[in-house]
This record gives C-alpha cells, structure tokens and sequence, in this order.
C-alpha cells in the first residue's frame, strides 16, 4: 500500500471518528474537553508497582546537578549541567561509569538536549540543539557521528528498536511552508500536511520511514506581548508498551505507532482545535494500570504561572470508556499529588514512568511526618547536601 493511501485511510478515519460536527458519532474513543469531569482517586500502587532510589553518591564524582536521559532494563543514564559528564549507574543505583566529551572538537558533545543509550550494543547517542548526534561506548570511546535529515530539528528524541531511532522534527513549528523531499506522489496539497515523525538507522541516520500525519497549519503559539511569541511544550513521540503514541495536536488526535510499523489512531478530543479561541489542545498521552493519562493544555500564555500555559490532567478508563479528573496519591507520602503525564513527571519508558524527588521538599515532608513505609526509612539515610535526589519508579501493573 503506497503512502497516499496509507495517508488517506488515516485522513478517513480521523475526520470521520472526531468529525466536522459535534453531531457525527466517533469510532474512536473521544474527550469533550467542555465537561468537568468528576475527580476520581487513584491510589498509585494499585495499579504500580512503586519503588525508590537514590543513586550511590559515596563516591563525589557521582554526585550530580542534572536529570535522568534514559532508563533501561540494567540502567540509568543522567547528564551533569554542572560538569558536563554522563553518567551511568546500575537499576540498583551503583555507578557504572562516567565520561565527558563536552567541547568543541569534532568529536565532541556540546550541550545535550538528549542521551539516549542502547544498552546491548553499548551505544551512547548524544544530541546537542541544532547540531548532529554523536555517538559514544559507556565509557567514553568515540564511535561516529549521525546526521540528521534535511536540517531537521528533533524533538522527543527516543530509541524505537534495535535498529532505530525515532523523533519528532520541530523545525516544521519554525518553518511551516517547509516541504520535505519524497520519491512518492501524493493527491494531498503540501500545506495540509508534512512528515515530522521520521524513523531513522541507528548505524548511519538514514531515513526508515516518515510517518506522515495531518497538520492542518495551525501554530500552536501564543503571544506574550510586543508582538514576542511563545510555543507550547508538547510531547509529541511517547514510549509505551505497544510501540510509539505520536501525539498530533493539529488534529486533536493520538496514534499508535505500532512496534510492526503500523499507524492507527486511537484516541481523539472535540471540539476541533481549529474552532476554539484560544485554542485548547489535547496535548500527550500516556498509558499504564488500565488508564490513558492526559494533558488538555490551553494555548494562552499567563504571566508568572507555572507551567505559562492551563493545564487540566485527566485520565480515561480503558475498559468501561469513563474519564476523570486526576487525583493520584502515594500511601507512603501524605499530602503530595502527583499528576501523571509525559509533561509532569517529565520522565517515560515503555513499563512506565518515574519521578525525581527533591530531597529538600522531602526532608521537610519527614519532618512533618508526611512520609511513611520505605520512602521514610529512605529518607532517614541520606544528606540533602550529600546525597542524589531519589528517584521513583512508576512500573504499571
């Protein structure tokens, strides 16, 4: 089946599942973002399996002002801000190894946007903004270089499978009218649609596949003021146990990107986005314990507001169709929400997701007597000027 068509059946199934009309029925599962949706309570280990850690920081080298890059089944990858190192420490949190490339030479790294690690064939992929993908051993040794297709721009940059990668080129949000290369017709017109989820060769950067989705020209940006502008953060290529959810908010849609190379949507919102002012977009996904978790963010930047764009999180029963308000709470720490959605706990991997938690915010939780069970007998043990934050992994059941 060529492109085009593949193309068209997905064109078909969007526009007929979320309509033109509030009035059409939807094959898909869809969110009426103009409900209030009652809140619900989730207890997280009910449908988690919850654990905590704080990576060994007996050594100083291994002590870091940073965020984790990328979880695998044997380890975690963080990048040091401070130094400029990558560091790697085993799933029980003892350090493996560390190295630092950070520089200007052509074999060097400079400010990593992305580490992603293959674990099997210990290669360390290192993306710096605007710039190629340097490729390193855990140790430091330099491999190659991958470059990047038509100057593109990625975003959500994550390994796929063995052989390849996957991203999101955010250079169309820069440059709407950009035209991407092909070998195929198509019946559509340009404007109505690009390839900006592209699959590319682990080895040399070649292109594997565009993903090619509606796009509908619309900017998602909002002004701040004196004619300045800024975009909303999306998350656009999400990790799940399926293969890859492409999240397309252009036409209020989500997709599976299928670990076979199938593309199939699978989630919808309404009303169109195209019809709102300001506009209201359906803006991640995720997946895990029976839930798909969402975003519904605002495009409408407010002063001194954390994050500068409204944001709702709600989360959809996968087997009765219910959706709900968020409300997750943790036995083990009373009084915290957590909300959970590739934005918030900015951290995801196909078993599920994890969060840092601040060691400052945690000792004064403790001494509220806020904390209980392992994540108190945790926090006893550790130095908030000494020690890592602690890590907690979310491996839905």
């Amino acid at each position: 089946m060529g492109k085009k068509f593949v193309l068209y059946f997905v064109l078909i199934l969007v526009f007929n599942s979320c309509g033109f009309s509030d009035k059409q029925e939807s094959s898909l599962p869809c969110i009426d973002i103009r409900k209030n949706y009652p809140e619900k309570e989730i207890i997280l280990t009910d449908i988690a399996d919850v654990s905590y850690l704080c990576l060994n920081s007996d050594d100083d080298e291994y002590l870091y002002n940073g965020v984790i890059h990328s979880v695998t089944k044997n380890t975690i990858v963080i990048f040091d801000s401070n130094s400029g190192k990558i560091l790697f420490f085993s799933k029980d949190g003892n350090p493996k190894s560390q190295f630092n490339r950070k520089g200007n030479g052509p074999e060097d790294y400079l400010s990593p946007a992305k580490v992603v690690y293959d674990e099997e064939k210990d290669d360390v992929f290192v993306y710096s903004i605007r710039s190629d993908v340097k490729v390193y051993s855990s140790s430091g040794e330099y491999k190659r270089k991958i470059v990047f297709p038509q100057e593109a721009i990625p975003n959500s940059f994550i390994s796929f499978d063995e052989e390849s990668l996957f991203f999101y080129d955010s250079s169309i949000e820069l440059v709407p009218d950009k035209k991407r290369e092909t070998t195929e017709e198509t019946d559509y017109p340009t404007q109505y649609y690009s390839y900006p989820f592209v699959r590319i060769s682990k080895i040399d950067g070649k292109v594997l596949d565009y993903v090619e989705l509606p796009i509908n020209n619309i900017e998602l940006k909002a002004y701040i003021d004196d004619g300045f502008f800024t975009h909303i953060k999306t998350s656009r290529v999400i990790s799940c146990s399926k293969g890859l959810f492409l999240c397309n908010p252009e036409t209020d849609t989500v997709f599976l990107y299928g670990k076979d190379k199938t593309l199939n949507p699978v989630l919808c919102k309404t009303p169109l986005v195209s019809t709102l002012d300001p506009m209201i977009v359906l803006n991640n996904c995720m997946e895990g314990g029976g839930y798909q978790f969402l975003q519904i963010a605002t495009v409408q930047y407010v002063k001194d507001a954390s994050p500068p764009f409204p944001v709702k999180y709600i989360m959809r029963d996968t087997k009765t169709g219910k959706v709900f308000s968020q409300k997750i709470l943790l036995p083990d720490y009373k009084g915290k929400d957590f909300f959970i959605n590739s934005n918030a706990s900015g951290k995801f991997y196909e078993e599920g997701t994890y969060f840092e938690l601040e060691l400052i915010e945690l000792k004064q939780a403790y001494d509220e007597n806020k904390l209980s069970g392992k994540l108190k007998e945790l926090v006893e043990t550790i130095n908030e000027n000494e020690d890592n934050n602690i890590i907690m992994f979310v491996d839905f059941k």
